[in-house]
């Protein structure tokens, strides 16, 4: 999300230098490889991959417009630059996953027009009850963000971990700096709003799901709970 934060994580998705492109005048073909690990547009699960991707992009716009709202109400008081760091944190992850939804061509949720105002209008509503209704705003969206990255780590880790390593480390770093927004809000009184917190089918990203979780996963074997302080680091 922050600047800093993208220097001590250089660019995960740059090409390789012999990465092989082979286009043609029609449906163009890329065959990308990642510079670690053997990740390829030909040998990953294209639909897991595609949904991973789809959602967490929209979660992370949804998430940017929440912290517009917030900022046009509150941007003055005292809790301004905190919530202003944390959006600038969310504009570096959704920078990221832009970058994602072109390397892999993956096409944006249709649903993108109606979050943008959906989304403002969550933010500054909150923000309107001050500062407590702000911080339970963004303690309930982060939960539910950091929901949805245990759920693909669950998948990614079962599927083939080394193959995905990439993608599991940038979804690890962009879940831990969720929950670290999470406890920001808790430390900022967002328990004196606790009628603001939404029900645990709550989400950010409404008509969007992740890949299926398996039975094992369900049931706990890879490490990581419904919604649990990270297990794996």
């Amino acid at each position: 999300m922050s600047c800093a934060g993208a220097a001590a994580a250089p660019c995960l998705w740059r090409l390789r230098p012999g990465a092989r492109r082979s286009l043609s005048a029609y449906g163009r073909r890329i065959s990308v490889r990642f510079r670690s690990s053997g990740m390829t547009l030909d040998n990953i699960n294209r639909a897991a991959v595609d949904r991973i991707i789809r959602v967490d992009h929209a979660g992370e716009y949804g998430a940017n417009r929440i912290y517009a709202g917030q900022m046009a109400v509150l941007s003055r008081t005292s809790v301004g630059p905190v919530i202003q760091k944390m959006w600038d944190q969310e504009k570096d992850h959704l920078k990221k996953f832009n970058e994602l939804m072109v390397t892999f061509r993956v096409r944006p949720t249709v649903l993108m027009p109606l979050w943008n105002v959906l989304g403002f209008a969550l933010g500054a509503g909150t923000a309107l009850l001050g500062k407590e209704g702000a911080m339970a705003c963004t303690v309930a969206v982060e939960e539910s963000i950091a929901h949805h990255y245990n759920n693909q780590i669950r998948t990614l880790m079962e599927e083939d971990p080394e193959k995905y390593e990439e993608l599991l480390q940038l979804i690890k770093k962009f879940r831990d700096e969720e929950l670290e927004h999470h406890d920001i809000g808790l430390d900022h009184d967002a328990e004196l709003r606790r009628s603001l917190t939404m029900s645990p089918g709550w989400s950010l990203t409404p008509g969007l799901s992740d890949p299926p979780v398996s039975t094992s996963q369900s049931a706990g074997i890879t490490g990581v709970s419904h919604f649990t302080r990270p297990i794996f680091s």
